[in-house]
């Protein structure tokens, strides 16, 4: 297996299983209601809110590895249209699902020469540096979501 392809195994397994961690976004999500999935505990953000954000950077990153250029800033990365139903939000994941596997198919298309090569701007590092990037920024928030979603299970059961 080539390292470009080792990259998307990778990327998927967060998403969709069978990672070194035994967690993932797909499972850690299903059975979540729209409105468990837009509760806000404390000052944290909503699990609707994190799923939004993760898959924000996704997107912005498949544009460039489709030869566009990076247009994603920061600030709109939190810019959830508002879930009002369950509908809106199983749109949300399967948005997040479809774009995670095009995602994954990209990077298995990609020569592994591009790796070293800088990604959009010199500013960002390698193409190397982004893709394990957005593999570890969805670790993180992963982790948040987990977090919140215990906090907000234990608290239904009060």
């Amino acid at each position: 297996m080539n390292l470009t392809a080792q990259i998307a195994k990778h990327f998927r397994d967060v998403h969709f299983g069978k990672n070194w961690t035994s967690v993932n976004l797909k499972e850690t999500l299903t059975g979540l209601t729209w409105q468990q999935a837009t509760t806000k505990i404390y000052s944290l953000n909503t699990i609707a809110t994190l799923v939004f954000h993760i898959n924000y950077y996704v997107s912005a990153i498949t544009m460039v590895l489709k030869g566009e250029p990076l247009t994603a800033h920061d600030k709109y990365s939190f810019d959830l249209t508002p879930i009002q139903s369950q509908e809106d939000w199983e749109n949300l994941l399967n948005k997040t699902w479809n774009d995670a596997e095009n995602f994954a198919k990209l990077i298995e298309q990609l020569p592994e020469s591009k790796l070293g090569e800088i990604f959009s701007d010199e500013k960002y590092g390698t193409y190397y540096r982004n893709l394990h990037g957005i593999i570890e920024h969805t670790h993180y928030h992963l982790g948040q979501i987990v977090l919140i979603k215990k906090i907000l299970l234990e608290s239904q059961e009060k």
